[in-house]
């Protein structure tokens, strides 16, 4: 598969996270001779928070970390997720497979089984071959080092063409504290919590309840802000763990939630920027709406049209569509009082083309990677910025064959 041309130049430089080892390795979960697998151990007392999807058919390995995130933070913990099969809408096989591989990690690294946190995607439906899984787990635990995070973003990946990769650091007292992240995702992307799969790793000091309230906040302003296809996952889940090596506590600082907001608002992005078959990067902005939860209603509404998205791909300069899109989000508006901009031109206004509209210039503009679509509504003060991607024929093409 092709790598997405709106994928960044190569996979980030992210720093070692102290109390984090990581392992990868090839389990055969659908294919043969593909790292498919990976192992995170957690330093023994580190916090573990986690956010998921409110999808009504969640996997068995979303409602079990569901089940766990808030317990005590006593002992080792320990992250395991496999490619090839989400282990979604599998009925009592999915909870066998889950508790399997829980105790697969469990005895091979010594951690309680209520310390274990899976994950899975991939395939839906199809019964997870988990001993595949726990037959690998002593090369994974003999391959476990602190810079192996790289191998890690990589097994994650189902259809994504590139692994996914973001890291800050600050400096609190004194003291350095770094952050690395990993994601997967590219289609099946339209959040209803985080998206996809993410995973975050910090030094810091922070405990469970302020960490997860952290990732809350942050989450509504980052994963929850972008869409690909308008398709929420059966599987989304974002897990952080903070092991305290650092020595440092974060709790209430608003540097360290600055330089998480930046990790994630990366993820989220490279996600966009790997949709699948996408061409093109887009962010929407809308202004001057009632409210803000109006403002989020019409940046949606517009990113998720897949005429506004086939337009965006062939470069067609239809702000027609933008209006199509306003006006059946459901928020409040006045035709007359719209105004709507590709990046700096004034295409449309007061109800009507705008005077100074140029076919050309739109049209020029619209060859661009990256694209701004911002619209006024001309009513208060709500905000909202969602990002999304164009809608081409490579994405029918992944996903005409994704079982075969």
């Amino acid at each position: 598969m092709a790598v997405s041309p709106l994928a960044p130049a190569a996979f980030p430089s992210l720093p070692v996270i102290n109390g984090v080892r990581f392992a990868s390795a090839s389990a055969g979960v659908k294919y043969k001779n593909r790292t498919d697998v990976m192992l995170a151990e957690l330093a023994e007392g580190s916090t573990v928070a986690g956010v998921f999807t409110r999808s009504a058919t969640r996997s068995a390995p979303v409602l079990d970390c569901q089940a766990k995130n808030g317990g005590p933070s006593r002992g080792k913990a320990a992250i395991l997720v496999n490619s090839g099969n989400s282990n979604a809408f599998t009925g009592k096989s999915g909870v066998v497979a889950v508790e399997g591989i829980c105790n697969g990690v469990a005895e091979a690294l010594g951690v309680d089984t209520d310390r274990v946190f899976t994950s899975s995607t991939g395939v839906i439906g199809e019964p997870l071959p988990w001993e595949r899984i726990t037959a690998v787990m002593a090369d994974l635990r003999a391959g476990l080092s602190d810079d192996g995070i790289a191998g890690a973003a990589r097994a994650i990946m189902t259809t994504d063409t590139f692994p996914k990769g973001a890291s800050a650091e600050v400096t609190v007292g004194g003291k350095s504290v770094r952050i690395a992240g990993i994601a997967k995702g590219s289609g099946m992307i339209a959040p209803d919590m985080a998206t996809m799969l993410i995973y975050i790793f910090t030094d810091a000091k922070i405990g469970h309840a302020a960490l997860q309230s952290l990732l809350g906040q942050i989450t509504d302003k980052t994963f929850n802000c972008i869409t690909v296809d308008s398709d929420t996952s059966t599987s989304d889940t974002l897990i952080m763990a903070a092991t305290g090596a650092s020595g440092v506590s974060v709790e209430g600082r608003g540097d360290f939630a600055a330089a998480l907001e930046s990790v994630m608002l990366d993820l989220a992005l490279q996600v966009v920027r790997d949709g699948e078959g996408a061409t093109k990067f887009v962010e929407v902005r809308v202004s001057g709406a009632a409210d803000d939860a109006d403002a989020r209603k019409v940046a949606m509404s517009i990113a998720n049209s897949p005429l506004v998205k086939t337009a965006i791909a062939g470069q067609d300069a239809n702000w027609g569509r933008i209006v199509m899109a306003v006006g059946k989000s459901g928020a409040r508006a006045d035709r007359d009082r719209l105004t709507i901009r590709f990046g700096d031109i004034v295409v449309a206004e007061n109800g009507w083309r705008a005077p100074g509209y140029s076919e050309a210039a739109t049209s020029a503009y619209m060859k661009n990677q990256e694209l701004v679509i911002g619209v006024d509504m001309g009513l208060g003060s709500g905000a909202s910025t969602v990002w999304t991607c164009d809608l081409t024929h490579g994405y029918i093409d992944i996903n005409a064959d994704y079982r075969s």
